[in-house]
């Protein structure tokens, strides 16, 4: 018994006695004389009995006892409840997520209701039970032993749903933007001998992440404004002027109009295969350097790169984004170029120049720049 009450033999014998004389004394048919005869007869009987005093004596605690069975019968006494609230990791409720209750042969489910709360009442105490919850989108959740003590009210606590891996990838997608966009930046930083733009390789191949569209053109952006670009295109109209191509008339004139077009090509060029195209295709407009293998491996990885890329799924695929650029840029060269280069000359023409260039920097890329650009020579 929960309440700790001990019986005695004295008890034992008042009970027997007792059960015997009440239907007698209080169950018969009433006699002629009245039932006054009878129930002196039967305390005459109790008086002789050897342990009458003490039988007497425990004859309270005895009724204690029998009024404390009665009420662990009728289930008041010796039952608990346990209750709940169902959270996520957010502490956002979740309302409607089935909660089940299993113990030593008990099986129960409940339905959390619209503020999440759930019970289970009049549980039997002195086992053990656990607490399970599942709800849609969600993993499932389990509670810890619950030693249910009588009367308690148990709060099962820290109920935290949690939203299965596949989901949680959401979140990692999250982080590589924010990965992508800390590699931009110090790819940025990258300038052969400290000057000249190195922006468009990827030194830490193994861990690079896809850019995204805006990364792209930030990237691409970032080059054609870049003070030495606008030097090299002032650099290279002079040479051309000295060279007398383009066609365009010598004089201050001219070398505007030649360093221009330098520029032009240059400008186009970035953002047509380097960000336009790219971004629509998905591909990946930058250099991947090896370092590592063969001196042919790394040969071929350099020369094939104009012509194969890195899709933004990681996979190598044929780099539409780097002809496309240089195909796009040449047909737009007819529109400022002098009128005796234009025509389909100047546009494969130009289309080839840019993929030898692309071919013999991409080898330069390889195996010499990387010690010259202060920022990516240290790195792994």
């Amino acid at each position: 018994m929960a309440s700790g009450f001990r019986i005695t033999p004295a008890t034992l014998a008042l009970s027997v006695c007792l059960a015997g004389i009440a239907p007698t004394a209080f169950c018969q048919e009433p006699s002629a004389s009245g039932p006054a005869p009878v129930i002196a007869a039967a305390v005459a009987d109790a008086a002789e009995l050897p342990d009458a005093p003490d039988a007497q004596a425990s004859a309270k605690p005895a009724a204690g006892a029998a009024a404390q069975s009665a009420g662990n019968q009728s289930g008041n006494v010796n039952t608990g409840n346990i209750n709940g609230t169902v959270t996520d990791v957010n502490g956002d409720l979740v309302p409607g997520a089935t909660v089940t209750l299993d113990g030593p042969g008990i099986h129960q489910t409940a339905v959390a209701d619209d503020n999440g709360g759930f019970a289970f009442k009049d549980l039997k105490t002195g086992v053990i039970y656990v607490v399970s919850i599942t709800a849609t989108g969600f993993d499932t959740w389990s509670s810890a032993p619950i030693a249910l003590a009588p009367e308690q009210f148990f709060v099962v606590k820290d109920v935290k749903l949690k939203l299965p891996d596949a989901v949680t990838s959401v979140t990692v997608t999250a982080d590589s933007v924010e990965m992508a966009t800390e590699q931009v930046q110090i790819e940025e930083k990258q300038r052969v001998l400290g000057i000249i733009p190195n922006f468009y390789v990827v030194y830490d191949s193994k861990n690079a992440v896809p850019l995204t569209a805006k990364l792209k053109f930030k990237l691409a952006l970032k080059v054609s404004v870049d003070p030495v670009s606008f030097a090299g295109a002032l650099f290279l109209g002079a040479v051309n002027q000295a060279a007398d191509s383009p066609n365009y008339h010598q004089g201050w004139l001219g070398y505007g109009q030649r360093a221009g077009a330098v520029y032009a090509d240059g400008f186009t060029d970035l953002m047509f295969g380097g960000a336009i195209l790219p971004a629509v295709l998905k591909q990946d407009p930058r250099y991947f350097y090896q370092g590592s293998g063969t001196t042919k491996s790394r040969l071929l990885h350099a020369m094939q790169a104009p012509f194969v890329c890195k899709g933004d799924n990681g996979k190598w695929q044929p780099n539409y984004s780097t002809i496309g650029g240089d195909l796009i840029s040449a047909s737009l060269s007819n529109l400022y170029y002098p009128r005796s280069n234009r025509g389909p000359g100047l546009v494969f023409g130009n289309l080839l120049v840019n993929t030898a260039e692309r071919t013999v920097s991409t080898v330069i890329q390889e195996f010499v720049l990387r010690k010259l650009t202060p920022s990516a020579k240290d790195k792994n």
